[in-house]
């Protein structure tokens, strides 16, 4: 094996270790519900589809040889990976944190299934959102956006600079304040059912105890709450890909 064809091994091996680890958390590609063997057969033939564009950015920027030093570069390109997907990863914990407290709003939320996502157990609603917005993540073609950056991400952080904890975290929290924001403004619907429901409610118990106002009115809450979701649910999945859309054309 010559010089020139061990390095280039080499730069697509560090291509691996940054791909792998944001495909690793990646909505869409990482779900349970695809084999471990898939994702990994995934993360090996993107990394060789892109690597004749990003190889030659990858080899100048290669240090020397040496153990120490590779171990370095895999464990930091291995990082910045996981932090991208992580990213990403955010903007559907954040649609399932409030797709939760949206459940509970209209009666939904103790009724438990298993997840789209994991293997945790959330209401049917919160699994229904989930399972939408992945299909719609595909449909779009977010995912090609999600590829489309990974190549500008060696533009941006190369090789050469390593991986900066503080920029990471500094990330990390100003994509959780601006995830959970935009999921808050598109659940407002059902969170304002509910704490009106529930007033009135509970005015109506106060002023009649002798009557199990809140039993009766369950199934009017659940009706009425999976009504509300009918007529806004386009509204509600056009603002979340739009933002998410919006971060992965920005970064």
């Amino acid at each position: 094996m010559t010089s020139i064809g061990s390095t280039t091994i080499l730069a697509t091996f560090v291509l691996f270790c940054r791909i792998g680890g944001c495909l690793m958390l990646m909505p869409g590609f990482s779900s349970d519900r695809v084999p471990v063997q898939a994702r990994l057969f995934l993360a090996f033939a993107v990394t060789l589809t892109l690597a004749p564009i990003l190889v030659a950015k990858v080899e100048p920027n290669l240090p020397d040889d040496s153990p120490v030093t590779i171990a370095r570069v895999v464990l930091s390109e291995s990082l910045i990976g996981v932090v991208i997907g992580l990213l990403g990863r955010f903007f559907f914990l954040a649609l399932e944190t409030m797709g939760t407290a949206s459940a509970m709003a209209i009666g939904l939320g103790n009724a438990l299934a298993a997840g789209i996502e994991n293997s945790d157990f959330t209401p049917p609603l919160v699994s229904f959102i989930t399972l939408a917005a992945t299909m719609l993540f595909f449909a779009t073609d977010q995912h090609w956006e999600v590829l489309r950056g990974l190549a500008d991400s060696y533009t941006a952080l190369p090789v050469a600079d390593g991986f900066t904890a503080q920029s990471g975290l500094i990330q990390l929290a100003d994509i959780v304040a601006k995830t959970f924001n935009l999921t808050l403004r598109i659940s407002s619907p059902f969170i304002i059912f509910g704490i009106v429901i529930n007033l009135a409610i509970g005015l109506a118990n106060k002023l009649t105890p002798q009557i199990p106002v809140y039993f009766i009115s369950m199934p009017f809450v659940v009706a009425g709450g999976l009504f509300l979701f009918y007529f806004v649910s386009k509204q509600f999945f056009q603002l979340f890909m739009a933002g998410f859309a919006a971060w992965l054309a920005t970064g």
